[in-house]
């Protein structure tokens, strides 16, 4: 079954960091731009960041210079490494493909800025 599994996530204080990791089952994830999103409560789900299979980024504006993807296909894992955490990151955290989303979304990963 193809699927995807998020982890890393936590509470953390303002001004840390956190790393995720998003590990994928199936070939396809080889052959797609990854991302990652976030869902707030009460807010829609929005994209944070995006890596091709080339590994050309894109990142939200919201975290442009704090945020960081990367993947290793050999190991079929996405990165998120994230510094200067503000509490408006606060979220659950999901990986899947660019839209057409080719996954099934995983159940996510909380991560909860606060002091």
């Amino acid at each position: 079954q193809v699927q995807l599994v998020e982890s890393g996530g936590g509470l953390v204080q303002p001004g840390g960091s956190l790393t995720l990791s998003c590990t994928a089952s199936g070939s396809i994830f080889r052959i797609y731009t990854m991302g990652w999103y976030r869902q707030a409560p009460g807010k829609q789900r929005e994209l944070v960041a995006h890596i091709s299979v080339s590994r050309i980024t894109n990142y939200g504006d919201s975290v442009k210079g704090r945020f960081t993807i990367s993947r290793d296909n050999a190991k079929y894992t996405l990165y998120l490494q994230m510094n200067s955490l503000k509490p408006e990151d606060t979220a659950t955290y999901y990986c899947n493909t660019a839209q057409p989303y080719r996954y099934a979304w995983g159940q996510g990963t909380q991560v909860t800025v606060s002091s």
